[in-house]
């Protein structure tokens, strides 16, 4: 198979879909790949790199996807880039098309396979792909927490995470249990920060504590508990998530108006649409804003700060998707991988994925007919 890799664009976007080694794996089993000019340079891969494996550079997006059966990149595709796409061609990567209807038409008119990242399961329900970036999120959150902390903005609190004798920890207060909160919060306690996490799910809250201990504080999450805890926050963190869906806004902006002055809201959940109503998406470059004397961070892809870490994580991850559809052939894939075809939003000019049909008014049609997805 003919497989692309894009040099990323989109959000200041500088992680890589696959590294020099993932690349290997494919040329060694037979397939071409073609990798776009200088598109591991931000992860430090270099195109002398990529070559020594086998791939061969090309030298603009149009070159990487006419030669390519199978695209892959990272950060979502723009409009310019699915304009590009040919007609019946695989696209793999993260999607978050409940948020691109645009995107998702082009597609839906190319008869193009788009399968997401954040949507492919493992045997157990689990989100292998999303999760690996999640981890990264939700360590990194902690160490975006404490530089905004620090007195580098005029309303910041001057704090240090984990206080000193004599002088209380900050206080972090995590919103939903899942992989970016656990990763958050055994980051935060290894500084020595008061944690405390709220989430809906009880056996997550049992998972949570058996994992870190009785040294956080687990809260069953509902408006009250929300409200109760964001007073009491110098760092608050929103890592909601539904799979597939847009998430709702459960800090309204009234509570973020009850916050200490200077107190931080990081909310991972923006590239999905966030957790708390007054959070809209920054960048790498620009990446907070001051309302109502609290600092907002909202960065979509905070793993690409750690780019390089990221994409070996990125590629750890797919490449055994990618290597399946490689050598299987796009149908018999997702025949062979249920979890994998869970991951499909489009197919030969059909939306496979009831959520979005529902929220865009389209006809939902199952990718097989035997199929339960």
């Amino acid at each position: 198979m003919r497989i692309g890799i894009l040099k990323e664009t989109h959000f200041e976007e500088k992680r890589i879909a696959l590294t020099p080694a993932g690349v290997k794996l494919l040329v060694d089993h037979g397939h071409q790949v073609f990798v776009e000019k200088d598109a591991g340079l931000q992860s430090r891969f270099t195109n002398e790199e990529f070559e020594e494996v086998g791939a061969k550079i090309v030298y603009s997006v149009d070159e990487a996807i006419n030669r390519s059966e199978l695209v892959l990149k990272v950060a979502p595709f723009t409009e310019e880039e699915a304009l590009k796409l040919n007609p019946e061609q695989i696209v793999f990567s993260f999607l978050h098309l409940f948020m691109r209807r645009k995107i998702l038409e082009i597609f839906l008119e190319k008869k193009v396979t788009s399968i997401g990242f954040e949507l492919v399961e493992d045997s157990d329900g689990n989100l292998p792909i999303l999760s690996v970036m999640s981890e990264i999120a939700g360590q990194m959150s902690i160490q975006i927490a404490a530089r905004y902390l620090e007195k580098n903005l005029d309303v910041s609190r001057g704090m240090l995470l984990g206080g000193i004798p004599g002088v209380a920890p900050a206080a972090i207060v995590i919103l939903g249990a899942g992989t970016v909160g656990t990763n958050a919060a055994r980051t935060a306690l290894g500084v020595g920060a008061q944690v405390i996490v709220l989430d809906k799910d009880l056996n997550k809250l049992k998972k949570i504590e058996d994992l870190l201990g009785k040294s956080i504080t687990t809260v069953v999450l509902n408006p009250y508990t929300i409200e109760r805890a964001v007073k009491f926050a110098d760092v608050l963190i929103g890592a909601v998530l539904i799979k597939g869906e847009k998430t709702p806004h459960i800090v309204t902006e009234a509570m973020v108006k009850s916050m200490k002055p200077g107190s931080v809201i990081i909310d991972v959940s923006i590239d999905q649409g966030g957790c708390v109503e007054t959070s809209h998406p920054t960048t790498i470059s620009n990446p907070v804003y001051v309302q109502h004397n609290v600092i907002h961070y909202c960065v979509p892809n905070i793993p690409a700060l750690v780019s390089r870490t990221a994409s070996y994580g990125l590629n750890n991850a797919i490449i055994d998707y990618v290597l399946q559809i490689a050598e299987s052939g796009i149908e018999d894939a997702l025949k062979l991988n249920n979890g994998l075809s869970r991951g499909v939003c489009t197919f030969d000019g059909n939306c496979t994925n009831q959520t979005l049909a529902e929220l865009f008014d389209i006809e939902f049609k199952k990718l097989f007919f035997f199929s339960n997805n």
